[in-house]
């Protein structure tokens, strides 16, 4: 079974289609995606399939990737929709041929799974660089619209205390541990997008997600929120390795996908958004309550080895101010108890 079939995921939808008046606004333009697969970007181009079958004008979706074979497996018959054209493009890759005119670009592609960022640290790294300036210069060419750049909440690196990160606030991040590539890349992205806006007028804006979760997330991702999840759709007890006291801003993937829309299409340009539901700011230990829990499992203590260790996220609190987000006046729908309690039943469908 396919995830666009499941009866939960279109309520879903449909929910946050509810707060998303702006998609009106585009009725009739195109919009790429890349990493159109993914977790979040997915998540996006479902948004966007239920517009259009709800809508008279369909958005048409140019969705972006390194190979048909990803979109086979997350869209299945969805890829030969009318509104639904498949581009081949390679984030970590300079020869990119793009023989397409789209009048907005989501930028998702990139590798954010901490296994490959401890192995190919350098490839993490140039790819949030080079993927977005070819982006850039596409949009400089072309005269897209606008284009939205996806950050990451670790561009803040560390700080004192508990409190959440505003976009201006900004903390240390050790230049010299590999593990920081994926932090420092999406760093100098985010100013390479300012430059391009700058010096060339590229409308160009940010969003800084945090900890994103849910049903659109691949089998093969080690994050915890997402491996935690298919383990308890599995019926499998959650293996924590850490105390668990790390406070994250954790979102629903369709709550991502409904605020980075509205940044797109509402946002400032050459400005940060944070993403973060003010109701789902909780640590790592309460996340695996909720989805233990929801699923009906156990939850147990595992020591860590060394190099799962090496993985892990360096800070202890990324929780995220959304002031920003929501003067823009997006609505987060899902608490972290109902989007958990969403992902988990919906896996056991499609599982």
């Amino acid at each position: 079974m396919m995830i666009y079939e499941s009866i939960q995921w279109i309520e879903d939808i449909d929910k946050v289609l509810g707060v998303l008046p702006e998609l009106d606004y585009i009725a009739g333009k195109s919009v790429m995606i890349t990493g159109a697969a993914g977790l979040i970007c997915s998540s996006i181009v479902d948004v966007l399939f239920r517009y259009n079958d709800t809508h008279d004008i369909p958005i048409h979706i140019y969705a972006a990737g390194r190979r048909m074979e990803e979109m086979s497996a997350r869209f299945g018959n969805q890829i030969n929709r009318d509104d639904f054209t498949f581009v081949v493009y390679d984030a970590s890759k300079t020869n990119n041929k793009l023989d397409i005119h789209v009048d907005y670009i989501i930028h998702g592609a990139g590798n954010a799974f901490p296994d490959l960022i401890i192995k190919e640290p350098v490839e993490t790294m140039l790819c949030n660089f080079t993927g977005i300036k070819y982006l850039l210069d596409y949009a400089k060419e072309y005269g897209v619209k606008r284009v939205l750049y996806i950050s990451s909440s670790e561009v803040y690196g560390n700080k004192e205390g508990n409190e959440p990160y505003h976009e201006e606030e900004y903390g240390y991040i050790d230049l010299l541990n590999s593990r920081n590539s994926y932090s420092i890349g999406k760093r100098a992205a985010e100013t390479l997008c300012a430059s391009y806006a700058a010096e060339y007028r590229v409308e160009v804006t940010v969003v800084r997600p945090g900890h994103i979760y849910g049903p659109t997330a691949s089998p093969h991702d080690n994050r915890v929120a997402s491996s935690w999840a298919y383990a308890a759709a599995r019926g499998e007890d959650i293996v924590m390795k850490s105390d668990g006291e790390q406070i994250r801003s954790y979102c629903y993937s369709l709550d991502c996908a409904s605020a980075m829309i509205k940044v797109l299409l509402t946002g400032e340009s050459i400005r940060a958004y944070n993403i973060s539901n003010p109701d789902s700011i909780i640590t790592i230990k309460n996340l695996a309550e909720i989805l233990a829990k929801s699923a009906g499992v156990g939850l147990r203590m595992e020591i860590p080895t060394d190099n799962e260790k090496k993985g892990f996220n360096p800070m202890h609190n990324s929780s995220l101010e959304s002031k920003c987000l929501l003067e823009l006046g997006w609505i987060g729908c899902f608490s972290a108890e109902e989007g958990l309690s969403h992902t988990v039943s919906i896996l056991r469908e499609i599982l």
